[in-house]
Order: structure tokens, then C-alpha cells, then sequence
């Protein structure tokens, strides 16, 4: 029985990967630490802003102190917004109607590894900010996809004793092996990857528009 659905945010819900990679890039760019698109879909898509930062100064052969850091990443998250009213992010093809056409009887969730203050304005702007009853960002675990903690505390906020009643939708291998990790049934999206990259899922689709309530229980059974 499908008890709860749990949704990543970025690559799933809306097409917010670029505006992030264009974000990173106002920030790392002036400090000679910037990065091409194709780097970014091969290494950064799936981290929280913290370990992208990390990653970046790691790549540089660099650590980065915890001020910077927290200065970055209120850099980046300014520019993210920039972005945001600029009217950038656009609702990936059927996500928000799958999310709507759920019933409130069966729990959704969200588990991604962006900020809250990233979050929550365009969820409120796609019109379904009360359609998530437990809500995971990068602000609530100390540790990022892929490991499993962020969809653990999903569970836990849940209420679920049984993770394998759950299905996370994912649309990256790190958030796959997050999900997985965490004992969830996976549902992995070709928005941001090739399928040949998400088969440790449990199922693959091409587009959320292929997808009905009744499929996510069929994942269960």
C-alpha cells in the first residue's frame, strides 16, 4: 500500500537547474573558481549549495572556511531570487498536475537539498504551497544527497514505519542513491539525465505526464 510521496524539488517539480548553474557562476566566476554547464550536470547537480561550494574549492585544489562559506551562500541565494522574480522558474511538464491530482488523503512530502527561502516562492507561485505536508531543504540535515539522511527525516516526519511504502521522485543518480539509502521506492525522471544513468531506480519514465497516482501504487505492490 502507498502510504506517502515524496518529491525532489530541482529537475522534478520545476526546471530550476540552469537558474542555479547561472547562480553559482555570479558567485564563483569573480574568484576565477567558475565552471562550464557540463561540469555542472557532471558534479554538482544533486549536492545542497554547501557541498557545491565545497566541491568548487575542492576542485581548485582549496578548502573553504565556514564564514565564506555562509557569505556564498548568501551571495548565491540572492542571485537565485534575482532570478526567481525575474520569472525564470518554470513548472517542469506534469509535475503540478500529478501533485495536484493526489488526493489529501495520501501525504506528500518534499526532500530536496535547496534552500527553503528558494522553495518556498515558487511553490507559492505554481499554486501548490499547501500541498506538501512535511517539507526536508538543505537547512535540516547536515548531510546532503547522496546520502541518505534527508529522506530519512522525511520518513521520520512522516511518520512511516515502513520506508518501502514510500516513493521518492528523483530525477539524478546521487538523489537516487539518497532515496534508495533511505529504504523509498524510486521514480526516476529523464529531466536532467539520460534513462541509461537512473537505472538503480525502480522504474524510469521520461516525463511526469506519464505518470498517475495510480502508477506510484503500482511501484508498491
Amino acid at each position: 500500500m502507498l502510504n506517502a510521496v515524496v518529491f525532489d524539488f530541482d529537475g522534478i517539480i520545476v526546471d530550476s537547474e540552469p537558474m542555479h548553474f547561472r547562480a553559482f557562476q555570479d558567485v564563483l566566476e569573480p574568484l576565477g573558481k567558475g565552471f562550464p554547464w557540463e561540469e555542472y550536470c557532471e558534479t554538482y547537480i544533486g549536492f545542497d549549495d554547501r557541498d557545491a561550494f565545497r566541491e568548487a574549492f575542492k576542485a581548485n585544489g582549496e578548502k573553504i572556511c565556514a564564514r565564506d562559506l555562509k557569505r556564498m551562500m548568501a551571495e548565491k541565494a540572492e542571485f537565485f531570487q534575482q532570478l526567481v522574480r525575474a520569472g525564470k522558474a518554470t513548472p517542469l511538464p506534469g509535475a503540478v498536475e500529478l501533485i495536484k491530482s493526489i488526493p489529501r488523503k495520501l501525504p506528500l512530502a518534499l526532500c530536496s537539498g535547496a534552500l527553503k527561502e528558494d522553495i518556498l516562492p515558487i511553490l507559492s507561485n505554481l499554486g501548490i504551497e499547501e500541498a506538501f505536508s512535511e517539507v526536508v531543504t538543505a537547512e535540516d540535515t547536515q548531510k546532503s544527497k547522496p546520502d541518505p539522511a534527508p529522506y530519512k527525516l522525511a520518513i521520520k516526519k512522516l511518520g512511516l514505519d515502513d520506508p518501502a511504502t514510500a516513493v521518492a521522485i528523483e530525477d539524478t543518480p546521487v538523489g537516487i542513491v539518497s532515496a534508495k539509502g533511505a529504504g523509498l521506492k524510486v521514480l526516476a525522471v529523464t529531466n536532467s539525465y539520460d534513462r541509461e544513468y537512473l537505472l538503480e531506480a525502480d522504474a524510469v519514465t521520461d516525463s511526469l505526464e506519464n505518470i498517475s497516482r495510480l502508477s506510484l501504487e503500482d511501484m508498491v505492490l
